[in-house]
């Protein structure tokens, strides 16, 4: 992976943060952490993983940002000065729920 696109990644990422807390109309309870963005290297799409606290309500918190993809992509337009903008993709992350339900069958042993 290019250096370039290393640091396109931590800048998404940032950007994303700050838009999520401001811009992103979630029920209260439920919070969500960028895990992972992984931009291509032509610049065309960049995949954004999710992870929803708590887990049960992953589905909802997707609905919401597949909802709202349109907003989230025109702020983050305003926000970075670049063409082509790659275009947001969503996916849910559930590293943390395998690494808890390990972690709950090495209790039970």
């Amino acid at each position: 992976m290019s250096e370039r696109i290393v640091k396109l990644n931590k800048l998404f990422k940032e950007h994303l943060g700050e838009i999520f807390q401001r811009e992103l109309s979630l029920k209260p309870g439920v919070f969500l952490t960028i895990a992972k963005v992984d931009t291509t290297p032509d610049l065309r799409y960049t995949r954004v993983s999710i992870s929803v606290f708590p887990f049960k309500d992953t589905d909802y918190a997707m609905k919401t940002l597949a909802k709202e993809i349109y907003s989230i992509q025109g702020a983050l337009n305003k926000k970075l000065k670049m063409r082509p903008l790659p275009r947001l993709q969503f996916v849910s992350d559930s590293t943390e729920e395998e690494a808890d339900k390990i972690e709950k069958i090495l209790i039970q042993i």
